[in-house]
């Protein structure tokens, strides 16, 4: 059976940048997300406002190592880093005063991935 890769070189760059922090910073969450992003595209985790809803409190740090969807609300203001978002979803994130950031940014603010949750 012919193996699948992503073709996506975007996704290429963020998995190999979250290896190699991974690595460096001796943090495994980012390597645990690498490996969810690796995963084919049928594979890849998708996420609804209403699941973030359920499981975060206020407050909270979480990454969604997939695509993040506008379905259902969310009534408290979290922090939400995700691969893509749809537009209703950041939209629907700004009216409830949560912050939306690429996986990228929040390794950046985060480099360690302390206190830091995956939603899947």
């Amino acid at each position: 059976m012919k193996e699948t890769k992503t073709t996506n070189p975007e996704l290429i760059q963020l998995i190999s940048l979250l290896k190699k922090e991974s690595r460096e910073k001796q943090a495994a969450i980012w390597l645990d997300i690498a490996e969810y992003l690796s995963k084919t595209r049928s594979q890849r985790i998708s996420v609804n406002l209403s699941t973030l809803n359920r499981n975060t409190k206020r407050s909270e740090v979480v990454v969604v190592p997939g695509k993040l969807l506008g379905s259902g609300s969310i009534d408290h203001a979290v922090t939400v880093a995700a691969f893509s978002a749809s537009q209703k979803a950041k939209d629907k994130l700004v009216a409830a005063k949560s912050k939306y950031l690429s996986i990228p940014e929040l390794l950046e603010k985060n480099p360690q991935g302390a206190n830091v949750r995956i939603i899947r």
